[in-house]
């Protein structure tokens, strides 16, 4: 990513992950509540007419968020979408289809390419639709990343249909049970992950757009160690970090493929 993008690029994947991190910072619901409702609040302050920094709430991220979408006029919209999926997990708790989970990732992680995209000052619908792709890929995949700490939280991420039609318990999923039917629901959803990242790669896209994009290769390296692993979710190894990975990102950037 160019230096001129790096810093607010950091900017807003701070605020990401600072709203992803509120489920995992208290077990309470009431405060997890206050909690998201703070950056909502936060948000309605930073697009107020003639706001100034002074009356940003005392958050360095938020007052970092200010001056970012004030000097790049970031879209609300994404910034809200963020937030708001978030809220409504932690109402909802779990995932009813796997097109619930597509359109959280939309949310959650495409949002966050829109928002690098606005950035970059790229204003292109072949790259939006990547980014849609690429969201939608990253968010499948980090659900099933996210399966050894399932037990941890004691909340099942993966789709409540797919878990009926290979007749998996959330039980089975919270003790680890490794199974050919825990097998196939990884398939159906790691296989619907790999054809969003395909599409993604598919799209011609504005160079600089390759620099954005660059995560897909974390994505790609998943899931070919779930493949090579036949699709066993609990496999030690995949906890692991790749010791070439970097060397990937590196061999990509050169070559401005993502």
């Amino acid at each position: 990513m160019t230096k001129t993008i790096r810093s607010p690029a950091l900017v807003v994947r701070a605020f990401n992950v600072e709203v992803a991190r509120v489920q995992d910072q208290t077990s309470d619901s009431q405060t997890a509540a206050f909690r998201v409702q703070f950056w909502l609040d936060t948000i309605n302050y930073i697009y107020k007419k003639d706001q100034t920094i002074s009356k940003i709430p005392a958050n360095p991220i938020a007052k970092e968020l200010f001056k970012v979408c004030k000097s790049y006029s970031l879209p609300r919209r994404h910034l809200e979408k963020l937030v708001s999926s978030r809220s409504n997990l932690l109402k909802s708790k779990y995932f009813k289809t796997l097109e619930d989970i597509e359109r959280y990732a939309d949310d959650t992680v495409s949002s966050v390419y829109y928002l690098l995209l606005s950035v970059a000052g790229i204003t292109d619908i072949h790259a939006d639709h990547a980014a849609s792709h690429l969201g939608k890929s990253q968010g499948l995949t980090n659900i099933l990343r996210s399966i050894h700490v399932s037990n941890y939280h004691k909340i099942v991420a993966l789709p409540m249909d797919v878990l009926m039609k290979y007749q998996v318990s959330q039980e089975e999923v919270l003790r680890g049970v490794d199974s050919e039917k825990m097998r196939n629901v990884a398939f159906e959803i790691a296989s619907r992950a790999n054809n969003h990242l395909k599409k993604a790669r598919q799209i011609k896209v504005p160079p600089i757009t390759n620099q954005i994009f660059l995560p897909a290769i974390a994505v790609d390296s998943y899931l070919t160690k779930l493949q090579k692993n036949n699709f066993n979710l609990f496999d030690k190894s995949l906890q692991c970090s790749s010791t070439i990975l970097p060397f990937k990102f590196y061999y990509k950037r050169i070559l401005n493929k993502y």
